[in-house]
C-alpha cells in the first residue's frame, strides 16, 4: 500500500510546483506605466525607474553611489545638505522578494494554505523579473532562520531561490518555534546591507505579527527604493465557522464557540482593525499593500491587479 504523501500539494511547496509558476508571469507587471489609472499600483503609487536619462524626476538627499554629475548645487546650497537630480529611464532595476514561511503561514481554511501561495508569488514574480533581464534575489525567513540568495541575473539563481523556499515550508510541518523577533531584526539587518537604492523590495507575509521596528525599516528603505507589500489572508481569519471550533498548536488547544454572534463580530472586528491600522502606517510612506486570499484562483487575483 502507498505511503500518504507527508507534504500534500496545497499545502506544502514543491519544486516542480513552483517551476510550473513561470507560465503564469507573462500576464503580470510589476512597473506603474503598464497599470490601470486605478490600479493599487498606478497613481501616486506609481513604481518609478529612477537613473540617469532625459526626463527629470525629482531632487533627493545624495546617497553613495549616486552619479556627482547630478548633484544640484543650488539646492545643496540652500539646504546646506548634498542633493542630486534624479531622472527616468529605463534601466536595471535590482528586486529583492521577502517571503515569510514562519508559522502563522502554515494555515488554511479550504484551498491553500498561506505559505504555499506566499511562495507561488515569489515565484512568479522572479520569473517575470528575470525575464525582464533585471537582477533578482530573494530572502526566506522563517521562525529559526533566514536565507539570502543575493541578486543575480540568471536563472540558475532562481532555482536556489525555489529551492530554498521549498526548504523552508516543508520544515513548518515540524512546527518548531524559534525567537520570531530576533530573527525578524537579523534580517532587516542583512537585507539593508543589501537594499541601497533603487532596488524594488517585494515583502510577501500574512503580516499578523510586525513592529514598529519593521515599519521603520520599510519606511526607510521606501524613501530611496520602490516597496510593495503583498499581504496573504484567509476568510476563516475574519469570519470564522459557525460552529464550535478547536484551536491548538501541539502544546495548547482551546474551544471557540462560534455559534455566538458577538464572537463572529469580534472576529471581524479585530481583523479590521489590524488591517487598517497597518494600511494607515503604510499609506504614510506611501507603500501600497495588495491583498491576496488562499481561497480564489492566484492567477486571476495577480491578473486583475497588475496586468
Amino acid at each position: 500500500m502507498k505511503n500518504e504523501d507527508p507534504y500534500p500539494e496545497n499545502v506544502f511547496a514543491s519544486l516542480s510546483g513552483l517551476l510550473k509558476m513561470e507560465g503564469l508571469a507573462s500576464g503580470i507587471s510589476f512597473l506603474a506605466k503598464h497599470q490601470k489609472v486605478k490600479s493599487i499600483l498606478g497613481g501616486k503609487h506609481a513604481s518609478k525607474l529612477r537613473g540617469r536619462g532625459m526626463d527629470f524626476e525629482e531632487v533627493r538627499v545624495y546617497v553613495p553611489g549616486d552619479d556627482i554629475r547630478n548633484i544640484d548645487w543650488k539646492v545643496t546650497a540652500k539646504t546646506q545638505k548634498t542633493h542630486a537630480k534624479v531622472f527616468s529611464e529605463e534601466k536595471e532595476k535590482p528586486v529583492l522578494i521577502l517571503v515569510d514561511q514562519s508559522r502563522s503561514m502554515l494555515f488554511g481554511s479550504k484551498v491553500k494554505t498561506k505559505a504555499l501561495i506566499a511562495t507561488e508569488i515569489a515565484a512568479i514574480a522572479a520569473f517575470k523579473i528575470q525575464k525582464e533581464g533585471d537582477r533578482v534575489g530573494g530572502v526566506v525567513f522563517a521562525e529559526e532562520e533566514v536565507d539570502i540568495i543575493y541578486p543575480k541575473r540568471n536563472k540558475k539563481n532562481i532555482l536556489l531561490f525555489l529551492e530554498r523556499m521549498v526548504y523552508h515550508n516543508r520544515k513548518l510541518k515540524d512546527f518548531k518555534t524559534g525567537n520570531r523577533a530576533q530573527l525578524l531584526e537579523e534580517t532587516i539587518s542583512k537585507v539593508k546591507n543589501i537594499v541601497t537604492h533603487d532596488f524594488l523590495v517585494i515583502l510577501i507575509s500574512d503580516f499578523i505579527e510586525y513592529s514598529e521596528k519593521v515599519t521603520r525599516f520599510l519606511s526607510k528603505i521606501s524613501q530611496h527604493n520602490d516597496v510593495i507589500l503583498i499581504k496573504i489572508s484567509d476568510p476563516m481569519e475574519r469570519n470564522i465557522p459557525t460552529e464550535e471550533i478547536i484551536f491548538g498548536d501541539r502544546e495548547k488547544q482551546f474551544t471557540v464557540p462560534g455559534n455566538k454572534e458577538e464572537i463572529h463580530e469580534k472576529f471581524k472586528v479585530g481583523f479590521d482593525q489590524d488591517l487598517h491600522h497597518f494600511e494607515a502606517h503604510m499609506q504614510r510612506h506611501r507603500i501600497p499593500i495588495i491583498q491576496i486570499n488562499t481561497i480564489e484562483p492566484l492567477e486571476q487575483q495577480l491578473k486583475n491587479l497588475f496586468r
